[in-house]
């Protein structure tokens, strides 16, 4: 049975494309696989399941040696279960830089396209098979697409993810207006986590200039829930980054409305980073970036001090 699975921390993208790859693998392709997280949905995943009628796949710590894998949405071994390079890659989908480090058993099927969402690949790569999704199948793509071009406000959205997503509200009878919101107000409602567990949430590990960064994204309809948590969001900053490794967490709360980011500056290391990476004036324990939603294409490609 190949496991299917993408990064750490799963976001919608990395709960709904296994899913839908291992719908396809199993049901079309006739090879068994079944789907993986690498930990707990986020809020937006977790509402995406409910609201498709999706099983919550099981959640896996590590891979056995010579395991069958498919990794999608990811490319980076830090962002994958620490023995991937003892297991058996079969497959790459991804839309990410290519990071390195993956060590396979023979080559493999490796495809990584400069679009919005892994699920928009999935789709190209079903190509006429893309018709046979079910409902709910089709439901979670949307749902990736939706969320990583944050309704197409991201500067990732291609022409081509719109018209997928458009195709597949089409054939859903959904509209993306309505159901982007839903989307978001599950991804804002983070009043249940814990302030490491909002820093963790929807992160990634980055070195920069010999830093080894945390960088946090929290996309928000309600940016105040979470800049009124800023003191001890930072205060928090300390313990995670000694816990995970790093020398530093950044958290930068994007406003999916006013399309914006606001940095938490809790030191001069981050003052002296935000100033150097965006050409900001930092003034206090917080900065707006403006215009900046995408930690893919606008953030991790700016950093430097």
């Amino acid at each position: 049975m190949i496991k299917v699975f993408g990064h750490k921390s799963p976001d919608t993208d990395s709960t709904g494309s296994p899913i839908i790859w291992a719908w396809y693998l199993t049901e079309v392709k006739g090879t068994p696989a079944t789907p993986v997280l690498l930990g707990e949905p986020n809020t937006e995943a977790a509402f995406v399941l409910k609201h498709w009628d999706l099983p919550k796949p099981a959640i896996i710590a590590d891979v056995a040696a010579g395991e069958d894998c498919v990794v999608v949405d990811t490319n980076n071994p830090a962002e994958l279960p620490s023995s991937i390079n003892d297991a058996n890659v079969i497959q790459i989908i991804d839309h990410h830089l290519l990071a390195g480090g993956l060590k396979t058993k023979g080559p493999i099927d490796v495809t990584i396209r400069p679009l919005a969402c892994t699920a928009t690949i999935m789709f190209d790569l079903m190509g006429a098979d893309a018709a046979k999704m079910p409902e709910k199948i089709k439901g979670a793509m949307l749902s990736c697409i939706l969320s990583d071009t944050l309704e197409f406000r991201s500067p990732t959205t291609t022409p081509h993810d719109r018209a997928v997503a458009e195709k597949l509200a089409g054939e859903l009878g959904v509209s993306i207006a309505d159901y982007a919101a839903e989307l978001f107000a599950a991804k804002s409602d983070v009043s249940a986590f814990s302030d490491a567990e909002l820093l963790r949430m929807d992160s990634k590990e980055y070195n920069v200039a010999g830093k080894e960064l945390r960088v946090s994204v929290l996309e928000t309809t309600a940016p105040k829930v979470v800049l009124d948590r800023k003191d001890s969001l930072m205060a928090s900053m300390v313990d995670v980054a000694k816990e995970d490794g790093a020398d530093q967490v950044l958290l930068f709360v994007v406003d999916i409305l006013k399309e914006e980011a606001t940095l938490l500056v809790p030191n001069d290391l981050v003052k002296q980073m935000a100033e150097a990476s965006f050409g900001a004036s930092v003034s206090g324990d917080t900065v707006v970036l403006p215009g900046i939603m995408s930690r893919k294409k606008q953030i991790i490609p700016a950093l430097k001090l």
